[in-house]
């Protein structure tokens, strides 16, 4: 079974996320596994509906999603976070289909953020982990 996945990518913190993008994609070659489409949108916030949107093709057999979430100075990253992350459980759930969850943060500067692109590769293995063990 050749897996086939969505790939959401946020745009915020384009410095981690465009390299997150390209581990997600060499995971994807060395997996043998084929993205079907891309999906930018502007942060880790506007992920669940890009997601949603791919978890409900045909073709699509998993959802994978990249972003960083950063701290400031308000409370702001960990209100993303925790939406983002329930938010995407629900598409999972409601559509049937998994939806991983490549964002590294909340709670973390930009240079710890730049330390973690590997996220995108690891939630790539994740999603083709999980379609092609998941029981029918």
């Amino acid at each position: 079974m050749t897996v086939t996945l969505g790939l959401v990518v946020a745009r915020y913190n384009a410095s981690v996320t465009e390299p997150m993008e390209e581990a997600a994609l060499e995971a994807s070659a060395e997996r043998d596994v084929e993205v079907a489409e891309t999906v930018r949108v502007p942060g880790v916030y506007d992920a669940p509906l890009a997601a949603d949107r791919l978890a409900r093709r045909e073709d699509v057999d998993a959802v994978v999603v990249v972003g960083a979430i950063v701290s400031g100075d308000t409370d702001h990253d960990q209100v993303i976070g925790q939406a983002a992350a329930q938010k995407l459980t629900d598409v999972s759930l409601d559509r049937d289909k998994p939806v991983t969850f490549g964002v590294s943060g909340p709670g973390q500067s930009g240079a710890v953020a730049r330390e973690r692109v590997h996220k995108g590769a690891e939630a790539v293995n994740a999603a083709a982990d999980l379609a092609e063990g998941l029981p029918a």
